[in-house]
């Protein structure tokens, strides 16, 4: 299949379609502005507050006579180019498709020949999120303002985040059941000129050994996704860019055992068992006080870490000196003793997820925005699709002012593409183009130069809370479009298998929850019955450690929540009472 990298499928549409938006931008970014200066925010309305001068108030007296000035002034050009723009979208296709080529060893190219579909496994790191990038003045509807520098600001954390050196710490002591956050924030920094990873004094302070390997390459592999255990180590996985540090028991004044530096390709989490990313210590026995599958004796505990500019990658030397601003998940074996029938670990992170390989997102409704966003994590992702959706009455029973906020970013090649708008939406979600974009990406090939294949869904669905019947439609044209898009894709067949599909992933923004009486109907559709939600034991019921989260739009700012340490611990301490996601 033939991606669109440009939305006019000639350089003639594209070049009046340019003019057309050049002359609507003016009228469009001047009413944006003078709605944006009547919609503050709880922020600014604090600001305003310890403004004894008032000079926000005073600037909007005197601009907004301004604004309306040239706001009048525009209209006319802005409804030339309205009627050009819009008979121009029956031609536009419903999405851009944008590669950044990375020829290095992270580059989607040189990812297919890591997995060869052989040994135990692959494991693949998914995420999704709803970003609310809407045109300012709509965005402070939902208190968020500055559309454009938090969309640059928004993908900057995530590539950072999805990029950054792992630090893992196991800790081997069968006294210390709680190790505090500060305590590894402080336990670890980076190299010294020597480029050996240093032990910093700390709460913690028996360490037996550190090792650090890293030259420089990056494996975003290797890291867990959603907890499932590391693909094989004879697969090309690798602990490259990461800081490994083992602390031992020293009780009754034996000295901590030395530890033998793991071979290059082993992962750190044992969560898949067996010989499967296996650390040094499980090479001993279950009843061994060092073996991680122990219930009596060791802790294991995964710190995710961002490292500065000067600590991201390459050869460790002397001016990777900040500190690393740590995470601490729940430990490994806790977690697996409270909940023994789960595969996988779960945490309450102030990062976004490491080596992330696929990114889906909503509501970047902006188109300028959206390529801010690119941008960005084109530093991280090398295939993206963006812009995706319809304008005006093309492809949809009602008019169309924004896309679908739909927004796709993958480190693997993307085969296959198709998007379908919902044609059912009602009030205000029916102005944009909400939808499912479907996409098949190459993950591998087996030695037999078949290749390894994933389906990945992404959608947003109906909005408005009464609406339940219209969500339950939406789901089973879901479940019908993609039904299709696998068959018309698909060049396997019983006679001459060429394909193997690794995985089939549907995510995105439902608008319901699995807790609320309310959605109920969503709640027990039959697309659950053919998808198993990790978060979700039944109809109404969640896994024991989901926590649920309701938005309150007004306390977006209250200093608790407002930034990313102290909403993760809002949440860890709410680990305790656990509830409903929404």
């Amino acid at each position: 299949m033939v991606l669109y990298t440009t939305p006019f499928p000639n350089s003639c549409l594209s070049a009046l379609h340019a003019v057309s938006w050049a002359l609507i931008f003016p009228c469009y970014w001047l009413a944006d502005r003078l709605l944006a200066s009547f919609i503050p925010t709880t922020y600014e309305k604090r600001q305003r507050a310890d403004d004894p001068c008032y000079l926000q108030l005073l600037c909007t007296v005197l601009f907004t006579p301004v604004y309306l000035a040239l706001l009048v002034a525009s209209l006319p050009f802005a409804l030339l180019g309205f009627l050009l723009w819009s008979t121009l979208q029956s031609a536009r296709r419903p999405y851009v498709y944008s590669r950044l080529e990375d020829k290095g060893p992270a580059g989607g190219a040189a990812l297919l020949s890591e997995w060869k579909g052989t040994g135990p496994g692959k494991s693949f790191c998914f995420a999704t999120a709803n970003l609310c990038l809407l045109p300012d003045s709509l965005a402070r509807l939902n208190n968020v303002f500055n559309t454009q520098a938090r969309a640059k600001e928004i993908g900057q954390r995530i590539r950072n985040g999805a990029s950054r050196p792992q630090i893992k710490i196991y800790i081997d002591s069968p006294t210390n059941t709680s190790i505090s956050a500060a305590s590894f924030s402080s336990l670890v920094s980076p190299q010294g000129s020597d480029g050996v990873a240093r032990a910093v004094p700390g709460s913690i302070k028996r360490t037996a050994s550190v090792e650090y390997k890293g030259d420089g390459g990056h494996h975003p592999s290797d890291e867990t996704a959603n907890g499932l255990a590391s693909g094989d180590p004879a697969d090309g996985g690798s602990l490259e860019d990461t800081c490994i540090v083992r602390i031992g028991g020293d009780e009754g004044g034996r000295p901590p055992e030395a530890v033998d530096p793991p071979a290059a390709g082993q992962a750190g989490n044992g969560a898949g068992g067996g010989p499967r990313g296996q650390t040094p210590n499980q090479s001993r026995r279950d009843g061994d006080s060092g073996s991680l599958g122990s219930p009596s004796a060791s802790r294991e505990s995964l710190v995710k870490a961002r490292a500065g500019a000067d600590g991201g990658g390459g050869e460790p030397g002397a001016n990777s000196k900040l500190p690393y601003k740590a995470s601490v998940a729940k430990k490994a074996a806790m977690r697996r003793r409270r909940h023994p029938d789960e595969a996988f670990d779960h945490e309450v992170s102030a990062f976004f997820p490491a080596n992330l390989d696929f990114l889906c997102l909503q509501e970047v409704f902006d188109k300028r925005a959206a390529a801010k966003l690119k941008d960005q994590l084109h530093g991280y992702f090398e295939y993206i699709l963006y812009d995706v959706g319809v304008y005006g009455c093309h492809g949809c029973c009602s008019f169309k002012c924004l896309n679908s906020g739909l927004f796709f970013a993958s480190r693997y090649p993307i085969m296959d593409v198709a998007y379908h708008c919902y044609p059912n939406g009602r009030s205000s979600d029916s102005l944009a183009s909400k939808g499912a974009l479907y996409l098949k990406v190459q993950v591998g090939n087996t030695p037999h130069d078949q290749r390894i294949v994933g389906y990945i869904s992404c959608t947003h669905l109906h909005a408005l809370p009464e609406d339940s019947d219209i969500r339950c439609e939406q789901l089973n044209m879901l479940q019908d479009w993609l039904a299709d898009f696998r068959k018309s894709t698909s060049s396997s067949s019983a006679a001459n298998p060429e394909e193997l599909v690794a995985f089939d992933v549907v995510c995105g923004d439902f608008n319901f929850d699995n807790c609320s009486s309310d959605d109920k109907l969503e709640q027990q559709h039959p697309l659950f019955t053919r998808y198993k939600d990790p978060c979700r034991l039944g109809p109404g019921e969640e896994k024991p450690w989901a926590i649920g989260t309701l938005l309150d739009k007004d306390g977006l700012y209250d200093e608790e929540v407002c930034t990313p340490d102290n909403l993760q611990k809002r949440w860890k301490n709410s680990v305790s009472s656990p509830s409903c996601r929404a």
